[in-house]
């Protein structure tokens, strides 16, 4: 199993652990990280002795908050937006079709990437400093792809999903608990803990029922969402823009960006 600085995975007992190793940067996932989480939860997932699939990030501050900005730095090209919006949903849809239960436990900061992270995992348990969104409108001024936007939209509805992107509004733990985006509130201390007995009452069901459960939900959602292409017009319009790469440099380096919308 994968273990290395920014990405600690290991199977203790029934659960097959996803830790998020970057505290310095709440977390923000660099393209290794992405590899080696989807390497790591297929193997979890082939793994009958795993019920199930936990991912947490380090430090107590953030679960993630987003990709490493620095990453889009080095985008040129106009495929590049659909390019990685296409690699991401490619790393969450093969989350969210996992067999094996997922949880995603969060204390902070559950930005960008992390609230995607957090969408595709079965259930989700918070700690009272919470704070959930993509606020994309006042950060970068890139998109998310069509399917990110249509998993918000199933969990939190249309209303919620304009504040999230529009207004770059972050739902707290009040809010989240009233939506169903959380399951509960849990102390940051006790949410391993809490991940133990999920484990184990999850191992005292019916695996083929779950299993067909969760088949049943997934494939009820590709009906109902839009194909990825539907949305690459859009990706490219923002991705290519002035405004996103201006964004970029400026929040790198810590200084205001004015829009320019073009």
């Amino acid at each position: 199993m994968i273990q290395d600085d920014e990405i600690r995975c290991y199977q203790e007992g029934a659960i097959g652990w996803i830790r998020f190793n970057r505290p310095e940067a709440r977390n923000a996932m660099t393209w290794h990280m992405y590899q080696a989480m989807t390497q790591a939860y297929r193997q979890f997932d082939e793994n009958e002795a795993v019920k199930l699939i936990a991912f947490r990030g380090e430090g107590g501050e953030a679960f993630v908050a987003g990709t490493d900005i620095k990453q889009f730095a080095e985008f040129r090209e106009r495929r590049d937006g659909i390019d990685y919006e296409r690699r991401i949903d490619e790393v969450i849809g093969g989350l969210e079709r996992l067999a094996t239960p997922t949880v995603a436990l969060i204390e902070g900061y559950c930005i960008g990437g992390g609230a995607a992270i957090a969408l595709a995992c079965d259930f989700r348990y918070a700690n009272g400093a919470l704070k959930f969104g993509i606020p994309i409108a006042r950060t970068l001024g890139n998109c998310m792809s069509i399917t990110n936007v249509a998993r918000l939209i199933d969990l939190i509805g249309v209303s919620r999903t304009k504040r999230v992107l529009m207004l770059a509004q972050m739902i707290e733990t009040e809010e989240a608990l009233a939506a169903g985006l959380i399951e509960t509130v849990v102390d940051g201390d006790d949410l391993d803990e809490t991940a133990r007995k999920l484990a184990e009452r999850l191992s005292g069901h019916a695996p083929l029922t779950m299993r067909a459960a969760k088949m049943c939900i997934s494939r009820v959602l590709d009906q109902r969402r839009a194909t990825h292409e539907a949305g690459d017009d859009l990706i490219e319009l923002c991705y290519t823009s002035e405004d996103f790469h201006g964004a970029v440099k400026r929040f790198i380096d810590k200084t205001p960006y004015a829009w320019q919308g073009r």
